[in-house]
């Protein structure tokens, strides 16, 4: 069995490796999916962050047809806070905006992951709840500074500097960062059941 992570990120990398760690033969290669990201008007956050990891895993699993009996992860996480999906800061006065709106209040971070063999494909939904400090715009002019909000939807990195403004988190870490270990466990154990 050949496992792929549709995704180039060293943090999903580094988590789908976690994720593994109990079974001796577990290994990985990575291919890079692209796909448009684009939110269709109506989609709830959820079904738009549901439909991306599929795409990705489905994408993914097109580019490994020179692997055998291949089993395709793909990942996606964004960050809502009310009914506005904020996805990675298209410049700094973008990631300010944003990094502005989460102080002081609670979002969700939703990450999806969806597993596939080309003929099945399954997937787990995780939605943590995130409440930021309040931030002064000093603060967060210093934090944009850094460039790390700059790949990040939501315009931070909880495993990062970003971590420094969370004040509590209401259900998985490993999600906020990018990949949920335990659902991810249970798509490979289901997976693997499935011949």
């Amino acid at each position: 069995m050949s496992w792929v992570l549709a995704s180039t990120s060293p943090r999903r990398k580094e988590l789908l490796a976690q994720a593994g760690f109990s079974d001796a033969n577990f290994s990985f290669e990575q291919v890079s999916p692209d796909i448009d990201e684009s939110h269709i008007t109506g989609e709830s956050a959820a079904d738009f962050v549901v439909r991306l990891a599929k795409e990705k895993a489905a994408t993914g699993f097109g580019l490994c047809s020179d692997i055998p009996n291949a089993k395709v992860l793909g990942s996606d996480t964004i960050v809502v806070l009310g009914d506005q999906i904020l996805g990675k800061p298209t410049d700094k006065q973008d990631a300010l905006t944003m990094l502005t709106a989460l102080s002081g209040h609670t979002h969700n971070v939703m990450t999806a992951v969806a597993v596939t063999n080309g003929k099945t494909t399954l997937t787990r939904l995780c939605i943590t709840a995130v409440t930021f400090c309040s931030l002064n715009t000093q603060t967060i002019q210093a934090y944009i500074d850094t460039q790390e909000p700059m790949d990040k939807a939501g315009a931070y990195g909880i495993q990062g500097l970003g971590g420094c403004f969370v004040a509590s988190i209401k259900g998985s870490y490993s999600a906020v960062v990018g990949l949920p270990l335990v659902e991810t466990r249970e798509l490979i154990n289901e997976m693997n059941l499935i011949e």
